[in-house]
């Protein structure tokens, strides 16, 4: 086989291989669940360039015992690490309790009004186009939420983002 013919079956199958991914991950957002998260955003960290928005998700805790005393931020009332597996509950991303941690997440908890929340320790990133201004930055009343659709597998994959006032919830315009 001559050299030409390797370097274009080689060309390929790298493309076929990028092609597959990208039908997978459009199949997963029009078929698996998607829906509205709220979001903290964290000092990115990631070693590749371009622009992105760190964001660590807020989510309802189901499963995990309510400590004693209730103190502010994350707290971890047993000493040890939590996990949880992310399920979509009731129309909302919901952190239940995992007994097998090597296929669940690792979570911080924290209370707020007397209700569990899971901050999901992982953060996902969101990329930006260079001409949009930071997203992250909110006025006073202000949060941003992101939409996400969850895998069978995996993190939860970020769509778009939104911000919240209110109760009224606007996506965002990041083209």
């Amino acid at each position: 086989m001559k050299p030409l013919y390797k370097g274009l079956l080689l060309g390929t199958i790298q493309v076929a291989l990028v092609c597959s991914l990208g039908a997978k991950l459009l199949y997963d957002r029009a078929t698996r669940p998607r829906v509205w998260v709220k979001t903290a955003p964290v000092d990115p960290d990631l070693p590749i360039r371009g622009r992105y928005v760190s964001l660590r998700l807020e989510v309802p805790a189901r499963g995990f015992e309510m400590p004693a005393e209730t103190v502010p931020g994350p707290f971890n009332p047993t000493g040890k690490l939590h996990y949880a597996n992310l399920e979509f509950e009731a129309g909302q991303l919901v952190a239940v309790r995992a007994e097998n941690p090597q296929k669940a997440e690792h979570i911080s908890l924290r209370v707020i009004n007397n209700e569990l929340f899971a901050d999901i320790n992982e953060p996902v990133a969101y990329f930006i186009p260079e001409h949009v201004p930071d997203p992250a930055r909110r006025e006073q009343g202000e949060e941003l939420w992101v939409e996400v659709t969850l895998p069978k597998k995996g993190p939860p994959r970020p769509l778009r983002l939104g911000v919240k006032k209110g109760e009224a919830l606007t996506p965002l315009d990041l083209r």
